[in-house]
């Protein structure tokens, strides 16, 4: 199993692929003009207070209230109350705990009147994103990731990941984070932290608490709404939650974004420090490694997998549906069940990436091909487990059912990653679907633009176009391209480009600047 990360940077936002074996298993987008993110801590004010959805709207600073529910309070609410309190007015300068007299448990089956009130302040962290036309979700249970541990404020509770098996690990590492667990902190352990010793968790440890004691001091006299911890940017919580021994090359295209994943990977694997590397090259990063064309083929409605089988996903707004099909391989066959089977394996392999890839979430069903043997629906839904057991969001698989259907919950934290693949067929014109000769008249278009830049005598020109007309214009003898180098005497060099849509050039001289 082998990792690879790339990430491309631009003026406004940042893109992340992240490559198991060649595959692209995800894609995130970074925006600068993302204010709430998961994870991030807001010091922020409570609004109305609604007994009978026994919740309360706070004002986080964007344009719809975020939604609180009493639920998400945490038993501890009424000792973070009084620590926010005494913090914000100058009155508590130890932000340690270990001496903060904690309050009594809230009743988990009591009323939110009886704990919060309108206009009052509160620490709440981002657990779900603003998605469509909702606000983001939040809870008062705060929680600071680290990479092999969390730290939870105002608990004395040190919980394990259930993903790690064995007995004897998990009572060593509940021993060992025990033995440096500050007082008033409670720690989660992550599955990473299996085989570490106390010196690399005590390290992870400290720097969670110098994350606390920062937030704290942004609490005197911070405004409502106002930000008081960010949680790291995406590239780095990628590297923190699934950074292991298995990634073999980091790539990234910006030098300051690679100075600092290089610091974050030296800070966190020192062995691995030498994987990350910084590209620079004309060529597009994402074009060079032919990630550009993975996610061109990726995010369609129609999947193509191995072996003639596809997938149509389509959305509503209640659930995902996705529907398997096995194209043209029901003909190589003689035996249905066994040519069901491969099929569905199949799929639950892209059903398991696609899943990841787009970040979808809520209640997906798969229609998966019809098989009339159980143990054959076992192997499918233990296929279907063991594929989706890499994938970090909280899911639940219910095994299939007398129709085939395969239900999934899967946690929606962050909008889905949706990208238009599907462009108008340029051989027609518009609605009336009347056949133009786009080709021709783009490549007519193209010639003249070259007769005007020889002219205008630019030294070293390059065509960055869709691989179709790449093709057109530099297959065959004399090829197009020939016959310019003929006429002009000027040798034009041709780029394809897999992220541009059909009918889309764009000319560039000797140091990369695009020619207007």
């Amino acid at each position: 199993m082998n990792y690879e990360l790339f990430i491309r940077s631009s003026s406004q936002e940042v893109d992340f692929a992240l490559l198991k074996d060649g595959k692209l298993i995800e894609f995130h987008k970074e925006e600068d003009n993302n204010k709430f993110s998961v994870g991030d801590v807001f010091l922020a004010k409570t609004r109305k207070v609604v007994q009978g959805l026994n919740a309360t709207f706070v004002n986080v600073g964007y344009e719809k209230d975020a939604f609180l529910h009493y639920h998400d309070l945490g038993p501890k609410i009424l000792s973070l109350l009084k620590f926010v309190k005494r913090v914000s007015t100058g009155k508590l300068k130890d932000y340690s705990l270990k001496d903060f007299p904690f309050e009594k448990e809230i009743d988990k089956h009591g009323s939110i009147t009886q704990v919060i009130k309108s206009n009052q302040s509160i620490l709440v962290q981002i657990v779900k994103e603003p998605i469509s036309t909702k606000g983001p979700r939040i809870s008062s249970e705060l929680s600071i990731a680290g990479r092999y541990i969390v730290l939870v404020p105002f608990s004395d509770r040190v919980s394990i990941s259930q993903k790690i098996e064995s007995r004897e690990e998990k009572e060593r590492l509940k021993r060992l984070v025990t033995s440096i667990k500050p007082k008033g902190f409670g720690v989660i352990i992550r599955t990473v932290a299996e085989g570490k010793k106390v010196a690399e968790l005590d390290k992870d440890l400290q720097n969670l608490i110098q994350r606390w004691n920062a937030m704290c001091k942004k609490l005197q006299g911070a405004h409502h709404p106002s930000k008081v911890l960010s949680e790291l940017d995406r590239g780095a919580s990628i590297l923190r939650d699934i950074f292991n021994d298995n990634f073999s090359s980091i790539y990234i295209d910006d030098e300051t974004l690679y100075l600092q994943i290089k610091d974050y990977v030296q800070e966190i694997a020192p062995k691995k420090e030498n994987i990350v590397k910084y590209y620079n090259s004309k060529v597009p990063i994402f074009e060079k490694f032919g990630i550009d064309r993975q996610i061109k083929t990726s995010f369609g409605k129609t999947v193509s997998g191995s072996k003639g089988a596809y997938l149509v996903i389509e959305h509503t707004e209640a659930l995902h549906v996705i529907d398997v099909n096995s194209g043209n391989r029901s003909n190589k066959s003689t035996n249905q069940e066994q040519t069901a089977l491969e099929v569905n394996l199949i799929a639950a392999s892209e059903v398991a990436r696609q899943l990841r890839l787009r970040d979808m979430g809520g209640i997906i069903v798969v229609d998966f091909i019809d098989m009339a043997h159980a143990e054959n629906r076992k192997k499918l839904y233990n296929h279907l487990r063991e594929e989706m057991k890499d994938d970090r969001a909280k899911h639940k698989i219910l095994p299939p059912s007398k129709f085939g259907l395969v239900q999934i919950t899967r946690q929606r934290v962050r909008p889905e990653m949706n990208i238009k693949t599907r462009e108008q067929d340029p051989n027609t014109n518009g609605e009336d679907n009347r056949e133009i000769e786009a080709p021709i008249v783009l490549v007519n278009k193209i010639n003249d633009e070259v007769k005007r830049l020889v002219n205008k005598d630019y030294k070293k020109i390059t065509l960055n176009t869709h691989p179709f007309i790449a093709a057109f214009l530099t297959k065959g003898f004399p090829s197009v391209r020939s016959k310019w180098f003929l006429d002009h005497k000027r040798w034009i060099k041709i780029q394809p480009r897999d992220a541009y849509t059909y009918l889309e050039y764009h000319f560039f001289d000797k140091d990369g600047n695009e020619i207007k």
